[in-house]
């Protein structure tokens, strides 16, 4: 949630993006593209060496007490973010909070100290302001004729904290790894603006999406929406108010680890509640900046596992094993499934919270978004 989706396509593993580093201007925004060309034995005489295994980062230390299951690469970025000995979110106030050094700016400061390279994006950006003030980056595939699939990305931060800057990794590999335009919103946070001011920015930047898609070379009917933590409720949310609109629907979502409702008891919160960096106590910060009462919780948007889910379109739901938020994932995916609604609910071990975006260091986080892209084109191919 800081300023930071089986069996996975092998051929579209190879191609994934190392796209962890977060730009500070649109010009020298920072991406990655691992695809191989192909080969053809038949005329090639020469022996033809391995393709490089994929970077991962080397954790230095023993694995954490509240980890025990955590993988070496995610590891080593966790150790990466602790090495800046920020103070814990929760002893600050929002504006302080949004200073702090962020996962991303740990898989940078990882790949810096490793010398893990990153290779240049296959995607151009240009940033856009709304008629309601609200700030969008356009992601486009280089050379793609269009028009192309849309895709209206959220970005996470607990509707607190984080920007689209923090979160640039994650929609530059759907951009890439789908051959879509991606539209990543950014949105208006608490304390300074309570809900469900996040959530009406969120539909708000989705109907100019579908009102300019053609200037963006892209389909206003092959639609999807994809988001990360609050990004990823926001992003379901969407869907909700888009279907009792009766304005296109997203031919399909993809929501990774998403908040889907307030009970911090569950079973994901009690084992993970010390977890990194994402724990309990921040996430009942989260709650109190953003709620205006703590009945707030219990409103579906907040609760998605309360609203009527029916005629949806299908989803997928992608989680990580040491996050308070596994538990909202699968209960989410349930409640989909009880709705009639096609879902495909996939939880990666040995990670954290934050991982998506990571490709650039974590294996698991190259599977997720290979995952999240099949998923994608197969939904958006006609």
């Amino acid at each position: 949630m800081f300023r930071l989706l089986s069996t996975t396509n092998l051929v579209l593993a190879a191609s994934l993006l190392l796209g962890a580093c977060t730009p500070s201007t649109e010009k020298n925004a920072a991406g990655t593209d691992m695809t191989a060309s192909a080969v053809d034995s038949a005329t090639t005489t020469a022996p033809v060496p391995p393709l490089p295994a994929p970077a991962e980062g080397k954790p230095s230390g023993p694995k954490p007490a509240w980890a025990p299951t955590i993988s070496g690469p995610m590891q080593a970025v966790i150790e990466s973010l602790e090495a800046f000995k920020s103070p814990p979110i929760p002893s600050l106030s929002a504006v302080q909070a949004r200073k702090l050094p962020t996962p991303t700016d740990a898989v940078q400061k990882l790949m810096a100290a490793q010398d893990i390279p990153v290779p240049p994006s296959k995607v151009d950006t240009t940033g856009r302001k709304l008629p309601n003030g609200q700030r969008v980056r356009i992601y486009s595939p280089q050379g793609a004729p269009g028009p192309l699939p849309l895709i209206v990305y959220y970005h996470g931060g607990g509707w607190v904290i984080a920007t689209i800057d923090t979160y640039d990794a994650s929609a530059r590999a759907l951009a890439e790894q789908v051959q879509a335009v991606v539209v990543s919103v950014e949105y208006r946070k608490g304390p300074e603006h309570k809900f469900p001011a996040a959530h009406d920015d969120a539909f708000a930047a989705y109907q100019w999406a579908l009102q300019n898609a053609a200037s963006l070379n892209a389909s206003n009917t092959r639609v999807a929406v994809v988001g990360e933590s609050a990004g990823g409720n926001l992003a379901c949310n969407v869907s909700l108010m888009a279907r009792d609109k009766k304005l296109t629907v997203p031919k399909v979502q993809v929501l990774v680890y998403p908040i889907a409702q307030a009970d911090m008891n569950t079973p994901s919160y009690r084992k993970n509640a010390a977890a990194k960096p994402l724990d309990k106590p921040m996430m009942a910060w989260f709650a109190k900046n953003y709620f205006r009462t703590p009945a707030d919780g219990q409103d579906p948007r907040i609760s998605l596992v309360k609203a009527n889910l029916k005629g949806l379109p299908p989803t997928t739901i992608i989680g990580a094993e040491i996050d308070p938020l596994a538990s909202d994932g699968r209960l989410l995916a349930d409640q989909l499934e009880a709705a009639g609604v096609p879902v495909k609910y996939q939880l990666y071990p040995g990670v954290t919270h934050e991982f998506f975006g990571m490709s650039a260091v974590l294996p698991e986080a190259r599977n997720a978004q290979a995952l999240a892209a099949e998923q994608l084109k197969a939904g958006l191919a006609q």
